[in-house]
């Protein structure tokens, strides 16, 4: 069952969102969806001085950090990050298996806040980071160990190509999918991913039609991808249908990285 849970999480996204748990932290979560990210902070503060156990407070300050993402605050969110990766450090006796990879997981969803940022060089520290602390899982299992390989080439290839280093981020591709080949049980989680890679490069090096036709491939469900969409739709000169897909964006509640990038974007578009 853990194995099944695993494969859901992908550079960031997790199925289960960050201030997700208490009636306060659910609270919290929809003000930063709605915009009122100072009472929200407030109730996840609240949450952090009076946890009543250190997990607890871990999670107010995961969602803590959520709510700095979605004011493309790379610095602050990444300071909180750092706070619930040093709780899970002190798991590492009781669950080496799950606070090495919790550890990996709170420094790339660092990275992909700070990438959607702009600020590419601590995006690229964070990346580097999860990856190490992923991979010190003990026993970790071969398709484990190709999925941090493929989140870090996936992760250079955006880079490369926001930096607008073409062949660097061909390299990264080509990396990225060897390590999605050597999987095994992971890889069909993983291979939506592939497309939102290629189309995300091919947007950000300006080919903007094979921008569109990868991107349709990938998880249209997905508020980020829907806004990569309607960027690459304006790129064309189609208007029309890039306001399609930002509505479609400006509907996520999600609070993690792709709803602190994709709401407030789609919601200033669409003024």
């Amino acid at each position: 069952m853990r194995s099944v849970f695993l494969t859901l999480l992908f550079a960031g996204c997790l199925a289960a969102q960050p201030g997700g748990g208490s009636p306060a932290l659910r609270q919290a979560s929809q003000l930063d969806v709605e915009g009122k990210y100072a009472e929200a902070r407030a109730i996840f503060q609240k949450e952090i001085d009076t946890a009543a156990t250190p997990r607890a407070k871990a999670n107010a300050q995961r969602g803590l950090a959520m709510s700095y993402a979605f004011e493309s605050n790379c610095q602050k969110t990444g300071e909180l990050e750092e706070q619930v990766i040093a709780y899970w450090v002190t798991r590492e006796k009781d669950e080496p298996a799950n606070a090495f990879y919790q550890q990996g997981e709170m420094a790339n969803e660092a990275a992909r806040v700070c990438i959607d940022s702009g600020d590419l060089k601590a995006a690229e520290r964070w990346y580097k980071r999860g990856t190490e602390l992923g991979l010190k899982e003990p026993t970790i299992s071969a398709d484990r160990r190709a999925l941090w390989n493929y989140r870090l080439a996936h992760a250079q290839a955006r880079l490369a190509a926001r930096r607008g280093k073409r062949g660097d981020a061909m390299k990264a591709i080509a990396a990225a999918k060897a390590s999605l080949e050597s999987m095994t049980e992971l890889r069909k989680a993983q291979e939506v991913f592939f497309p939102y890679l290629t189309g995300y490069v091919a947007l950000y090096l300006g080919d903007h039609a094979q921008a569109l036709e990868d991107l349709k491939k990938a998880n249209q469900n997905d508020a980020f991808i829907q806004c990569l969409i309607a960027t690459t739709y304006e790129k064309l000169k189609d208007n029309e249908k890039a306001r399609e897909y930002w509505q479609m964006a400006a509907k996520s509640k999600a609070h993690n990285p792709v709803g602190a990038y994709a709401i407030p974007l789609a919601r200033k578009k669409l003024a």
